[in-house]
């Protein structure tokens, strides 16, 4: 049942003029996480769809792509040769404990009902010092508020679980890890109270 939700969703995000192939930020996401990983790690895109932003790691990198969506990871297998693995996020990691060096979790926190879970098993599939790296929208930016206000919703993604403000997301991430830096993906007012004005952020993290 939940996979046959997203597939609906992913549907309707081509059907509905974006491209197949083409992720949210992708330029900016791929740019940033590239340097904040490197290059020489065992790395497990969570959410990774496609692959399309997943095979902006590759080069230098064992890369394993893991999705609820058979499809697409049909798709990330042969389009971009990306090793693949069927997940529910929301359960246990087909993950041995201490088996990569990096995970990412793009765009993917926000949809998960118990995200608590995830990050769990997060922690456990990475290795001492790990790498963590992803970003989420915000929803209690300046332009959010306004619109509960306005008595609006704050989003209309009906996959969207959470709704994240600056500090729940980082009162969530410090329950598992050490956070290293959280930054605006666009917008220059972000980068003036991000608090106020983000409404993407990426964010980088340690394992202990």
């Amino acid at each position: 049942m939940l996979e046959g939700i997203y597939v609906e969703h992913h549907r309707r995000d081509q059907t509905g003029g974006k491209r197949i192939g083409q992720a949210f930020l992708e330029t900016e996401r791929a740019g940033l996480f590239g340097r904040w990983i490197g290059r020489g790690k065992d790395l497990l895109d969570l959410g990774c769809r496609d692959g399309t932003l997943t095979r902006h790691f590759r080069e230098g990198n064992r890369v394993v792509g893991a999705d609820i969506d058979r499809r697409a990871l049909e798709a990330a297998r042969t389009q971009y040769g990306i090793e693949v693995q069927r997940v529910n996020l929301n359960a246990p990691l087909p993950f041995s404990d201490a088996r990569f060096d990096a995970v990412v979790l793009a765009e993917t926190l926000e949809h998960l009902p118990y995200p608590r879970i995830t990050l769990g098993e997060v922690k456990r599939v990475l290795r001492p010092r790990g790498l963590f790296v992803g970003n989420v929208p915000l929803f209690y930016h300046l332009h959010g508020r306004w619109r509960v206000l306005r008595g609006k919703r704050l989003d209309s993604d009906p996959t969207h679980c959470q709704y994240f403000s600056y500090d729940s997301l980082r009162e969530l991430l410090e329950g598992f890890f050490t956070i290293e830096e959280v930054v605006p993906l666009k917008g220059r007012l972000a980068r003036y109270s991000m608090r106020l004005f983000a409404r993407n952020v990426a964010f980088r993290c340690r394992t202990s």
